[in-house]
């Protein structure tokens, strides 16, 4: 019998906490993934993890310096995954693999330090006048069908939810593995090794958020 898997789901005070880890405990029980789901701020925890998801809502910099103020937990949930544990990043969970997140930054200033772990950076998204931001709502993946494993399943034009008003920019298309439309392309996905993100909130997007999630239990990178 395959033994069960940590994961863990990293709070460190921002993001859907309680619904990202029962997103994740419901796509490890339809897909017969044995998988324990721990949802924690404790470095000793996440040096043991199998697995780790990342959340995040609000703005880059908060959630950047809410990440730093725990003691220990960057340096070691980037100690783990540099040692080749599967990374999700979820929303600004995602943002943060860029270099910089450039929200609020004043003119000349160098934003807030990313993870650096695929190319680019956060800035506001500048749609045409006919749309509104935030992008809040549901649109359509567009990708190259199984291009990656998180993508096994999946239809282009598959709906997921999205509320966010800035984007990745500046990246290597060799890094991004799903877009969507807003008034023009926008980053939807990203995967670099064992580190992969999610702009969209993969945990409220129903049946395709849970396809993705049951991918990534399963992925080996």
């Amino acid at each position: 019998m395959t033994a069960a898997q940590n994961v863990m789901v990293i709070d460190y005070g921002s993001g859907n906490l309680a619904s990202a880890s029962r997103a994740l405990a419901l796509a490890a029980d339809r897909g017969g993934i044995p998988s324990y789901i721990h949802v924690t701020s404790d470095p000793n925890l996440v040096a043991r993890a199998d697995r780790i998801v990342l959340p995040g809502q609000g703005a880059f910099a908060d959630c950047a310096r809410g990440l730093a103020l725990v003691p220990g937990l960057r340096e070691t949930l980037i100690a783990r995954v540099d040692q080749g544990v599967p990374f999700l990043g979820i929303c600004v969970g995602m943002q943060l693999m860029a270099e910089r997140g450039l929200e609020h930054a004043l003119a000349g200033a160098g934003g807030s330090r990313g993870f650096g772990w695929v190319r680019g950076d956060i800035t506001a998204m500048v749609p045409p006048a006919k749309l509104r931001l935030p992008q809040m709502g549901w649109n359509g993946l567009e990708f190259t069908p199984d291009a990656h494993p998180l993508l096994a399943g999946l239809e282009p034009d598959d709906h997921v939810y999205f509320v966010h008003s800035y984007a990745l920019t500046g990246f290597d298309p060799a890094e991004v593995i799903a877009t969507t439309d807003y008034g023009g392309p926008v980053v939807a996905m990203v995967a670099r090794g064992n580190r992969c993100g999610t702009q969209f909130h993969v945990e409220k997007s129903q049946e395709v958020g849970l396809r993705i999630l049951g991918n990534f239990l399963r992925w080996t990178p």
